[in-house]
């Protein structure tokens, strides 16, 4: 009697750790997923020949490398041109800003000195000419020379003086903003030639992994063909579809855990999509037996560490706590 009691407790307790096991079991949802990349495809806005490539397929780089550069031949020689057009305007919007040099201005002043000397010795001869014309020594004629001389130097000393008021002055005010206007341009076709320069030598967005190079050195490629397809770790997702009636129970944000073949540890990770529509509609009715073949598509994300590690389409073991 005594054995058929330590037998009968025996069996409960499998049965109470089997339920307890099955109940486990029961707040754990699992789906079949793989590894998904969004790959980023770099591609030149310039055309030309590939001159220098840098990394190879498979490479781990960092961002900021060099990935290749093409001939570049045309472009610097435009930049150079734009350069020099450049300092040439920038030179003569300074020269107008600055009027003359002090050079000229010191050879405006010695004339200046020598008119005013000429139009004293005139005015002192016009005197001595109107007094021997008040005598009739000298000829109506003769004393008018002497006065026009007289005007004449006082007009070549107005126009001196005012030579060197304006020779310490900028340009006028139309010519300096033509000069401006012509820096600014110069400036602007130099800043699009350093542009498309640079546009001939690529560095790396982002660290990742070089999945593949589609152009070798010698090659022409076109603007906008991809040379390279780069993998950052971030860029690597989990992909998963839910049945229609699983969707309810799903949220961004919600954390997951993944497991997958030759991982050391279960995968932390978080919803990040949960696509608004399904994968399969039927075409006519929505039935009971035609939603459940409807699917919605999920993914995830992991930690960027952790995403390294993982390759595009790696099979993985979703599993969702209830």
């Amino acid at each position: 009697m005594q054995m058929f009691r330590c037998l009968h407790r025996a069996v409960l307790l499998a049965v109470v750790v089997l339920l307890a096991g099955c109940e486990r079991e029961s707040d754990v949802t699992r789906y079949q997923g793989y590894v998904e990349g969004d790959y980023l495809r770099i591609a030149p806005a310039i055309g030309g020949r590939m001159d220098r490539l840098n990394v190879e397929r498979g490479a781990q780089i960092q961002a900021g490398a060099p990935l290749y550069a093409l001939d570049a031949v045309a472009e610097l020689a435009a930049l150079d041109e734009s350069q020099a057009r450049l300092s040439a305007a920038r030179a003569r919007l300074a020269d107008i800003e600055k009027g003359q040099r002090p050079d000229e201005l010191d050879v405006t002043r010695a004339q200046l000195d020598q008119a005013r000397a000429q139009r004293e010795l005139s005015a002192a001869q016009l005197q001595r000419q109107r007094k021997l014309r008040e005598q009739q020594v000298i000829s109506q004629d003769q004393f008018d020379q002497a006065a026009t001389q007289h005007q004449h130097d006082r007009a070549r000393v107005a126009e001196l003086e005012a030579q060197l008021r304006t020779g310490g002055l900028a340009g006028r005010a139309d010519a300096l903003q033509a000069a401006r206007d012509e820096a600014e341009a110069a400036a602007a076709v130099a800043a699009q030639n350093q542009w498309k320069l640079d546009q001939k030598t690529q560095l790396a967005p982002a660290a990742g992994s070089v999945e593949d190079v589609y152009y070798r050195p010698g090659e022409w490629v076109a603007a906008g063909a991809p040379v390279i397809s780069l993998l950052p770790p971030q860029n690597r997702k989990l992909r998963f579809f839910v049945p229609e009636a699983d969707l309810g129970s799903l949220n961004i944000g919600q954390p997951m855990t993944a497991r997958c073949d030759g991982c050391a540890a279960p995968i932390a990770a978080r919803i990040a999509f949960i696509a608004s529509s399904a994968e399969y509609t039927p075409p006519v009715l929505y039935s009971q037996q035609q939603r459940a073949r409807m699917v919605f598509l999920v993914e995830a994300v992991v930690a960027p560490e952790v995403a390294a590690g993982l390759h595009p389409g790696q099979p993985v073991d979703i599993e969702l706590a209830r």
